[in-house]
């Protein structure tokens, strides 16, 4: 199973979710080009009544073994159905090294 299937698969158990993106962004960066580099878009109603640290702290427990091994980096943008309303995701920024314009 591949990282990105992992991944989607641990957090459709783990939380009730509305809407769910997993964009693998190992190619946006320098050395081999793997899945190791992360966003996830998460909105869930699971996310009522917490702080953004408290939400984060729930996806790393998820996925603590994924961050220990294959997972360099995760970029994580976990919302409730409301805050999705009228949120934008921001770009994620360039490597240093990697995709910058000549």
């Amino acid at each position: 199973m591949s990282t990105k299937d992992l991944i989607q698969q641990k957090i459709s158990t783990a939380l009730q979710y509305e809407h769910m993106d997993l964009i693998n962004e190992s190619h946006m960066h320098a050395g081999p080009k793997t899945e190791s580099h992360f966003k996830l878009i998460v909105v869930s109603k699971d996310f009522f009544g917490q702080a953004k640290i408290k939400r984060h702290q729930l996806v790393y427990r998820i996925l603590s073994q994924e961050l220990s091994n294959s997972i360099h980096a995760l970029s994580l943008h976990l919302y409730t159905p409301e805050e999705w309303l009228v949120q934008n995701v921001p770009d994620s920024p360039l490597c240093a090294g990697q995709n910058n314009p000549s």
